[in-house]
């Protein structure tokens, strides 16, 4: 039977894309003594050898949104995050299929994957779970976690790269980050906006850019 694991990464920063992996394989059990595990709770290092013992060794697809296309969204994010695994479903086409449900109804989560796949009706999986912290207790999980985390977190590396010459480090790209927050400030102090690199939709951004604005009129009068 063709099962497939699929998890999403960076739904809540404010910087960077939204990633989501999904991976498959004929046996949900051929992880075993890889190390895998939620990929939060590994080193970058370990994170990066995995995802290269993964991706060398089964089935994977990774699903990218830019941040103009996390802004641009029609719906809520829980709905917005549930295309992407239907993108990644779509894609690898399991018999069975689980799930790491980021809506608070986890069952409601998968059932809205499964309408937004592409794939006829009766080539939806026979089987789907959908639970909170698939990740953890699915190995197969995981390795798609592992998948999402470290193609988004090249992609911050690059954004690093391309912004630090001028402003130093973006940071994690979490809001709650304040190298984050520092940079998005200056960056928005020199240019009058966000950069591209930013989900103009989040209130940090909105926030910033108000009190900008702000500093802008103060200093007319």
């Amino acid at each position: 039977m063709r099962i497939c694991g699929i998890d999403e990464a960076g739904k809540g920063p404010v910087l960077g894309p939204m990633t989501a992996a999904g991976v498959a394989a004929e046996d949900e059990h051929a992880f075993r003594g890889m190390g895998i595990k939620d990929s939060k709770q590994l080193t970058p290092k370990k994170r990066e050898q995995l995802y290269t013992d993964i991706t060398e060794s089964f089935d994977w697809h990774v699903v990218i949104k830019t941040p103009q296309e996390i802004d641009q969204r029609p719906g809520t994010m829980n709905d917005f995050t549930a295309s992407l695994h239907a993108e990644a479903a779509s894609a690898l086409r399991p018999e069975k299929l689980i799930l790491d449900a980021c809506d608070v109804n986890a069952d409601r989560f998968g059932v809205t994957v499964l309408e937004k796949t592409s794939l006829p009706k009766e080539k939806w999986p026979k089987e789907v779970i959908s639970i909170h912290k698939a990740d953890a207790v699915y190995e197969i999980v995981g390795a798609a976690s592992i998948v999402a985390k470290v193609t988004r977190d090249r992609i911050i590396g690059e954004l690093n790269e391309e912004y630090g010459k001028e402003y130093g480090s973006i940071g994690s790209g979490y809001p709650s980050d304040a190298v984050t927050v520092a940079f998005l400030r200056e960056y928005i102090r020199r240019h009058g906006q966000a950069p591209a690199c930013a989900r103009t939709s989040w209130q940090t951004v909105k926030d910033l850019l108000g009190a900008a604005g702000q500093r802008r009129l103060d200093s007319f009068w």
